[in-house]
């Protein structure tokens, strides 16, 4: 059975050295932690890579981080895979459960996680399904 799991999150986002690339290359490495609130309270560890273009509003980036902590009372860590463009101002973002990464009272998680941001703050609906 798919559950919803919904609440917000803040983020820090650091640049970090990006190796064997031209200062110019417009490429980007930042370290990526969440603290999350609400149906899943956890906090996560990443790193995400971006490239941007000279063309406004068109860019990429791919990230994965490690989430440790509580889904709906269920404790364990799991693993978020990201995939986001932007296409001259048109974006999209998929956010999914990396296949079998659930650890703890996680495993077998499956899902994906949707980002909002609604009057500056960060929401998250969280769409998955645990084994019984």
């Amino acid at each position: 059975m798919q559950e919803i799991a919904r609440g917000t999150f803040t983020v820090k986002l650091q640049p970090l050295t990006f190796e064997g690339v031209e200062a110019d290359a417009m490429l980007g490495r930042l370290s990526i932690d969440k603290e999350i609130e609400g149906d899943l309270v956890a906090t996560t560890r990443g790193q995400m890579l971006s490239a941007r273009t000279d063309v406004k509003g068109s860019a990429g980036y791919v990230a994965i981080e490690r989430v440790d902590g509580r889904l709906n009372g269920r404790k364990g860590t799991f693993v978020l895979q990201h995939t986001g463009l932007m296409d001259r101002g048109s974006q999209s973002l998929s956010v999914l459960v990396v296949p079998d990464s659930g650890t703890g009272a996680l495993a077998g998680l499956t899902g994906r996680f949707e980002i909002t941001i609604e009057a500056g703050v960060h929401c998250y609906t969280f769409e998955y399904h645990l084994p019984q």
